[in-house]
This record gives structure tokens, C-alpha cells and sequence, in this order.
């Protein structure tokens, strides 16, 4: 045989080999388990099918066409409260009504360098991000209160801002978190330009995986609550470049005080949000991915200061990793805490809105949260690609099971109209919803729906100190304690 001939063979052989690979991942690991088994308070943990390459399952973006709007949970109707933007990701509403849309993409760079980061890119340029981020804060503005913003400004463009997301406003200030850094902008409601220059509170580590840096003020607005995702799926490239990612960060605003890591063991936090009922801080997380499309799923939980919620070594609470390299904290297992809400395996569930009263969504809508799930890339069937509603009782507990909200991003062929991001709500009451492959603001509302009453929130009697121990303290303990049922 030739030379010729033998590298013709050789050729062909490993064009073989690269199109059965590329058929083997495009075909994808079905799931075995219906999203909602996999949702709520005591969802199925499936058993581990480890990946070496993941399964690909990804919706081809292609917009809604004139006239097309997603489906609405009985009594709701949704409509363009703004269009023609370009990324939308993190809106938030000012107290004037005003609305800042982030506009924003990943950082150059943020998927690495090799092979693995030319195929990483490729697929999520699939899924419709990854294009060059346009670091653009825009102002909408509804004036005459119709559902739709009429005007449109450009608040700021690049000069400063990269591959923004997160913000928050107090006292004048605009605080914006880019994937680096977050700064502070002198800005007035009304306003239709920032120009001064902004003052950087704190650095962020860069770009990686999750690029993404939400913002949360606390009620009093003297401190601010940042999230920042890991790097990596499961610190496969080492957990020095996991250093203050992972985690939700406290800045005590004034106080020329370093910023505290206020949690931990988070993969990629997002939404951030306060429980109108207890107080507390709640966010949305999405957890690893390679282990098959039933694991992990992503969740909704409370975040109590010091909270540990076991990445990478540790899933939902009791389940190891075993591919993790890197040895975990000592005593993990012990303090580790469980989340708190499933929200189904590889939804990406972002931005997380609480009802607190005065909200137009209707009596089914009157107490728990908004959630926006993105959408996922490697699961079959797809999961996500909707805003649900999840259900709180008088306590500040989630309860049942995820309840659809707006939904026919998806058109069944394996495409979608566009991806929910965001969700906020208007002057109005109404909910608005970022769709970043539209570049759509949709704003669902029920129409004549009264306001939501205000949340209640929980309050206890504090119990009262022991000021002297009497008799037995271990028999005092036990007798707080009756038999069950089998007397035990």
C-alpha cells in the first residue's frame, strides 16, 4: 500500500472516529426521571451516570415572530414591555418606575484556552450567547403606565462597564457589578446619562465559567450582598482559581471594612432576594453537571450567614463527589447544609423575585417567588426555558411543586423562541421578564386584579434566658421530648 494510500486510510479512519463522537454527544443520555420528580421539597437524587464528554442537547434560538408571545398561567396576559435589545440579562426597577436593563455577554476569554474552550464556545454561540458583550446599562420608561416602555435611554455604554449584570440603587447610588469588580456611580432617579466616573468597591475574581455577579442591597441599605459563580464544574482545574468564587460575598457599605464571605459551597449563585416572612437571604443556585441528565438539580434556598452547601465535594447535603481531586475542609460532612427547594436537574434558574404585597398576578400568585430557568444545554428532554412560580406558606417555606408561569419558548422541534433570564417587577405590579436571545423585556400581568397584600412577616417571642440550672440538666433535656408512637 502506498503512502498516498495510507494516509487517505488514516483520514478516513479518524473522521470516523470524530464523527461518531460527534453523534455519540449530540445524541445525548436520555433522562429517566419527569422534572417535577426531580423538583420540590424531597426531590429524587438519581444515581450518578458519569461523563467524560457531556451529553449535548441545545435549543437553537430563533426569536418570536411579529404577534408571538409566550403561553400565561390562567388569568395572566404578557405582553412587549420593551424589544430590540441586545442580551438583556438583569433588569432591575427603580423606585420612580424606571427600568435598568443590563445588556451584557461573557467576557472574552471567560471559557478558557484548548480544545475543551473552542468546543465550549461553539456550543453556547449554539444556544445564543457568547457573542461580544455590548456593556450597556439602558433606561426604559413607562410614562403613561400603558405596559409598554416608550422611551429608551442609554444610560452608560462600555467606558468602564464589563460584561455587566448585577445592580442595585440607594441613596443616589447605582451599584453595578461587572465580572471583575463591583462599582458604585453617583446617579439621581430621573437621570438619563451617567457620566461621572464610578468608584470600584471591591475586585471580583474574572470571567470563568460563570461570569455572571448578581447584586442584593439589605433592607437598610447599608450592606451589599454579591454572588459570585465558580469557575469550573467540579474544581477540575484546581481550586486555587476557586478562590472567593463559589460564594456570596457581604460589603458593609462606608465602613472601609474588607468585604466577608458570607457563604460558601455555592456553584453558581444567582438570583438573590429577602424572604418577605422571615428576613432571610434566598437565592438560586445551579449545581454541577456530568453526571447524567437527572443529576444535580438545581436549587432555591435560604443562605444563613457561615452556610456551607458542599460544592464541589458534597451534593445535596449527603452525596459525594467522587471525582472531586482536591481534599475538602475538614469536618464537611458535619456542617454541610441541605438545600432547600429543588428546582429540576439542569434548568439554570436565575433571577428570583419575591411577592412582598402590591404585586397584579393574581390571588394563585399572592405568596412565594418568581423564578426564571434559562434553559439548559445538556439534558434530553430539555429542562427549563420558562418562568415558574414556587409557592411559600405563612412561615417563609416553599411548598409543592414548581407552577408554570409563562411558558412556549420552546416549539417542541428543538428550538426555542428565546430564554427567560431575569424577572422584576414594574411600578405597576406587574412581572417583568428578560429574554436575552430575543432581546425582549415581556411583562406578564392579571388585569384587574387587585394588589397583593403585604407578606406578613413571622415574628416569635424570643424564649426567655435560663438564669440558673436546677436538678439534672440531661433529665430537664429529655423531658422536652415525648414518646413516639412506638414508644421510642
Amino acid at each position: 500500500m502506498s503512502t498516498k494510500r495510507k494516509l487517505l486510510v488514516a483520514l478516513g479512519v479518524f473522521l470516523l472516529v470524530i464523527a461518531g463522537l460527534v453523534f455519540w454527544v449530540w445524541r445525548g443520555v436520555p433522562a429517566e426521571h419527569t422534572l417535577e420528580q426531580l423538583s420540590g421539597k424531597d426531590p429524587v437524587i438519581a444515581e450518578p451516570k458519569e461523563e467524560t464528554i457531556p451529553s449535548v442537547r441545545i435549543a437553537t434560538p430563533i426569536g418570536w415572530a411579529a404577534g408571538e408571545a409566550p403561553e400565561t398561567a390562567k388569568g395572566l396576559t404578557v405582553g412587549r414591555f420593551a424589544e430590540g435589545l441586545d442580551h438583556p440579562r438583569v433588569i432591575h426597577t427603580l423606585p420612580n418606575g424606571d427600568v435598568i436593563v443590563a445588556e451584557a455577554d461573557a467576557p472574552e476569554g471567560s471559557m478558557g484556552s484548548g480544545l475543551v474552550a473552542v468546543v465550549g464556545k461553539w456550543l453556547m454561540e449554539r444556544a445564543g450567547a457568547r457573542g461580544e458583550s455590548a456593556d450597556r446599562l439602558v433606561l426604559l420608561r413607562d410614562a403613561d403606565g400603558d405596559g409598554r416602555a416608550e422611551a429608551r435611554f442609554t444610560l452608560r455604554e462600555k467606558n468602564g462597564l464589563a460584561s455587566p449584570s448585577g445592580l442595585a440603587w440607594a441613596a443616589d447610588t447605582l451599584y453595578v457589578a461587572n465580572h471583575d469588580a463591583v462599582l458604585a456611580f453617583p446617579y439621581k432617579l430621573g437621570e438619563t446619562a451617567i457620566t461621572a466616573a464610578p468608584e470600584k468597591l471591591m475586585d471580583l475574581p474574572a470571567g470563568g465559567n460563570h461570569w455572571m455577579r448578581n447584586l442584593l442591597l439589605s433592607e437598610d441599605g447599608k450592606r451589599l450582598y454579591v454572588a459570585v459563580g465558580s469557575a469550573s464544574n467540579i474544581g477540575e482545574n484546581g481550586m486555587e482559581i476557586e478562590k472567593g468564587r463559589a460564594a456570596i460575598w457581604e460589603l458593609t457599605l462606608g465602613s472601609g471594612k474588607y468585604p466577608r464571605q458570607f457563604a460558601q459551597g455555592l456553584r453558581n449563585p444567582n438570583g438573590l432576594a429577602w424572604n418577605p416572612s422571615s428576613g432571610e437571604l434566598w437565592t438560586t443556585v445551579n449545581e454541577r453537571d456530568m453526571l447524567g441528565p437527572d443529576l444535580v438539580p438545581d436549587y432555591l434556598t435560604n443562605v444563613p450567614v457561615g452556610a456551607h452547601y458542599g460544592w464541589p465535594w458534597v451534593y445535596w447535603k449527603k452525596y459525594d463527589d467522587d471525582r472531586v481531586d482536591a481534599l475538602p475542609p475538614e469536618f464537611l460532612d458535619d456542617f454541610v447544609r441541605k438545600p432547600e427547594y429543588a428546582m429540576g436537574a439542569h434548568t439554570a434558574s436565575l433571577g428570583l423575585a419575591f411577592v412582598r404585597g402590591g404585586e397584579r398576578m393574581g390571588a394563585d400568585f399572592a405568596n412565594g417567588a418568581f423564578i426564571a430557568r434559562h434553559g439548559s444545554w445538556n439534558r434530553k428532554p430539555l429542562s427549563g426555558y420558562d418562568v415558574v412560580f414556587v409557592r411559600f406558606d405563612a412561615n417563609g417555606n416553599p411548598q409543592g411543586l414548581p407552577v408554570p408561569v409563562l411558558t412556549g419558548f420552546l416549539n417542541g422541534e428543538g428550538q426555542t423562541r428565546g430564554r427567560p433570564t431575569w424577572v422584576a417587577f414594574d411600578k405597576g405590579g406587574a412581572l417583568l421578564v428578560s429574554d436575552d436571545t430575543a432581546g425582549i423585556i415581556w411583562r406578564a400581568v392579571a388585569p384587574g386584579a387587585a394588589p397583593a397584600a403585604a407578606v406578613k412577616p413571622v415574628v416569635t417571642a424570643r424564649m426567655p434566658p435560663q438564669r440558673s440550672l436546677e436538678g439534672d440538666p440531661n433529665a430537664r433535656f429529655s423531658a422536652g421530648f415525648r414518646k413516639d408512637d412506638k414508644g421510642q
